[in-house]
């Protein structure tokens, strides 16, 4: 069994509504992120890849455009801009073209913040 990760990063915007730090979460402000999309499998025994980077970097490429420099909050199907939506909305996007899908994580390294998300029950 193999993994295989691709990550890409992105800038974007956003207002959260908090029980703590209330006034500058919800003033408009920003983090950089970076995202993480790993894949779990076996190679195939043609290619010796799970998936070619390049196949793969294609995938992740509109999803990353849907949410770098962009305001979080006007995404309709991301609810509150948290990291757990975010790994979860990444996750639904890719999907469909990524049946070896096995976690998505979302990190932001200024302040050491990660979440990570396997899909329904952690199966992946």
């Amino acid at each position: 069994m193999y993994e295989l990760s691709k990550q890409f990063l992105f800038d974007a915007a956003h207002t959260l509504h908090r029980k703590i730090e209330t006034e500058s979460s919800l003033r408009i402000h920003g983090h950089s992120y970076r995202a993480e999309v790993t894949l779990r499998g076996h190679p195939d025994p043609a290619t010796g890849m799970i998936m070619d980077v390049g196949n793969l970097e294609r995938e992740l490429e509109a999803v990353r455009d849907a949410l770098d420099h962009r305001f979080l909050d006007e995404i309709n199907d991301l609810g509150p801009a948290t990291m757990e939506n975010l790994c979860r909305w990444i996750w639904v996007k890719l999907e469909p073209g990524l049946p070896a899908l096995w976690k998505v994580s979302v990190s932001r390294s200024s302040n050491g913040d990660a979440c990570s998300y396997w899909g329904e029950g952690g199966q992946g």
